[in-house]
């Protein structure tokens, strides 16, 4: 069978009828007379009412729409979240782990990647042009849009001029599902080179727990020890997970 490919470009679907019979992807079954329909309503639901009246399998239906411009998407948009649990976990796993559920091909991973970065540049514009520290709810926000789901752990750094104002987003390590190697003077020496006076530091607990550990809190007051004779600030260290998120600063525990 000839596959057919969705993608960013792809043309938009007409609404009102039926189209002319096409080969469909891998992995979906042959269009229904009423999937055109279907679409139709629960386009208008969302218009009318916003993804917070969608299920998160009908918000993914939507994104899927685009990249399966001509099948019922709706089992696979359930399976997706019957598998990684919530629409925010399946925008996003990663690419070999959304490979592994039938029906899910390039056109599809590119919408779900698409998504998931627009949100990290929405979160991280909240960031820009005001001081980060008087607006701590768009830090958490972009803190938890960009690692909070992630599979494994991640160590990212915000950069930080002398008004707190955001030089620099960047992670600095990946590791394993509990564990992320880091090293205090290369935190320190990136500091330097971006000319940051102060830093957030950010990691996640794909665990879901964000509860620090012991050594979370020994990591962090040696990164304070190294950058403080240089005049580099460490406001805060913030974990986040699927369970919420914590600040070692909010904790006293720095």
């Amino acid at each position: 069978m000839a596959r057919r490919r969705g993608g960013l470009s792809g043309e938009a679907e007409p609404e009102g009828e039926l189209p002319p019979a096409a080969p469909v992807a891998d992995g979906f079954n042959e269009p229904a007379p009423h999937f055109l329909g279907h679409r139709t309503r629960l386009r208008e639901r969302f218009r009318q009412s916003g993804g917070d009246a969608l299920p998160d399998y009908e918000l993914l239906e939507l994104v899927l729409f685009r990249a399966v411009p001509r099948a019922d998407v709706k089992p696979l948009a359930k399976a997706l979240v019957d598998r990684f649990g919530s629409f925010a976990e399946v925008i996003t796993a990663t690419p070999a782990r959304l490979r592994e559920v039938k029906g899910v091909g390039e056109a599809i991973i590119t919408e779900f990647k698409l998504i998931g970065a627009a949100v990290q540049r929405v979160t991280r514009e909240g960031l820009k042009a005001r001081p980060v520290l008087s607006s701590w709810s768009a830090v958490i926000a972009h803190c938890r849009a960009s690692m909070a789901f992630a599979a494994q752990e991640e160590f990212r750094v915000l950069f930080l001029d002398k008004r707190n104002q955001l030089i620099l987003d960047e992670v600095q390590q990946r590791g394993t599902v509990d564990h992320t190697p880091v090293y205090p003077r290369e935190v320190v020496k990136r500091a330097l080179e971006v000319a940051a006076s102060a830093v957030i530091l950010v990691h996640n607990h794909p665990s879901g727990d964000p509860t620090p550990s012991q050594a979370d809190i020994q990591m962090t007051k040696t990164i304070i020890d190294v950058a403080k004779p240089l005049g580099i600030e460490v406001h805060d260290h913030i974990i986040v997970g699927k369970g919420g998120h914590a600040s070692l600063r909010g904790l006293r525990l720095i």
